[in-house]
């Protein structure tokens, strides 16, 4: 089950459970597994920066890539970003040989010139092999790399194994008109659309083209029915339903702290036992978790999936 252009839907980046000493949790990894499925979700993606992935070992990574791929039935997505190219490759494959139907690839925040980004992009597919379907993480907030829709055209045009582009700039509505402008010509070949930014502007993205969600908010059964009304064209109770969950949305996505909000909603939810952070963590104060209890209490009165 190789990942495609024709993936859609809801795609949740997956945490990484920790026991409160820092261990995997995979009894919490399979719950969170069972959990995303029965919420709706038409992939996952695990081993993104919200992941965590950067403060797990090679050996760990893989552990986390073979308890997922032999937990569900949906097309997995791996992260595969690497400071350098040997580890990327060591992970793709591993990850594909378990099972894995493609991989996401993050730019290094060095790259500065479009060359320099198009470069980069050809020498990592060279690196796992032009046969592994592989995923743009276009996330500028964060990665610092600044990708226009001119060079994410010539990156998928240059590499048949480039199949779907995580969209997370902000703003990006005018970058998702702009690459399916270019499939309306003929310059642009047939690319799955997901995007980030923790869902909080999926509204407009789906009317702007996008397939589908690839995020980790807490509720991603929210994510999932909003992507079903869009594509229903029930455009007002998709809108309404997201309106509903803004003020949690926005909460989550305070930088530094916005996993520790993640992790702890999704404690109370019942989908992971423990909101353990690995070190070095940010973490939240008894304050903020007050205010995000207050959150979820006036979301319930919109949202049953709130009461906790």
């Amino acid at each position: 089950m190789l990942l495609d252009a024709s993936a859609c839907g809801l795609y949740p980046i997956a945490v990484t459970p920790f026991l409160p000493d820092g261990a995997i949790d995979f009894a919490s990894i399979d719950r969170m597994c069972d959990f995303y499925i029965a919420c709706g979700a038409t992939g996952l993606t695990i081993l993104g920066i919200m992941g965590e992935a950067p403060k797990l070992d090679s050996v760990e990574s893989l552990a986390v890539v073979k308890r997922v791929t032999d937990r569900v039935k949906v097309p997995v997505i791996v992260g595969v970003s690497a400071p350098g190219f040997a580890a990327m490759r060591i992970l793709a494959l591993a990850s594909m040989a378990a099972g894995a139907a493609g991989v996401m690839i993050a730019p290094p925040p060095n790259l500065r010139t479009d060359d320099q980004i198009i470069s980069y992009y050809a020498q990592a597919v060279e690196a796992i092999g032009n046969d592994i379907p592989f995923v743009i993480q276009d996330y500028p907030l964060t990665l610092s790399v600044v990708m226009t829709p001119k060079v994410i055209r010539q990156i998928v045009m240059d590499h048949p194994s480039c199949v779907m582009l995580k969209h997370e700039d902000w703003p990006g509505l005018e970058k998702i008109s702009t690459l399916r402008a270019f499939q309306t010509e003929g310059s642009l070949r047939p690319l799955s659309i997901l995007t980030g930014n923790g869902g909080l502007f999926l509204d407009f993205e789906l009317e702007r083209g996008a397939d589908g969600a690839m995020t980790g908010y807490a509720f991603p059964d929210m994510l999932a029915d909003v992507v079903r009304l869009a594509k229903d064209g029930q455009r007002e109770k998709a809108h309404d339903l997201f309106d509903a969950h803004l003020p949690l949305l926005r909460y989550e996505q305070q930088q530094g702290v916005g996993l520790a909000v993640r992790k702890y909603v999704l404690q109370k939810r019942g989908v992971i036992a423990h909101d353990t952070q690995r070190k070095p963590a940010g973490g939240i104060t008894a304050t903020a978790r007050a205010e995000i209890d207050y959150l979820l209490t006036r979301l319930s009165r919109h949202d049953e999936r709130a009461k906790l």
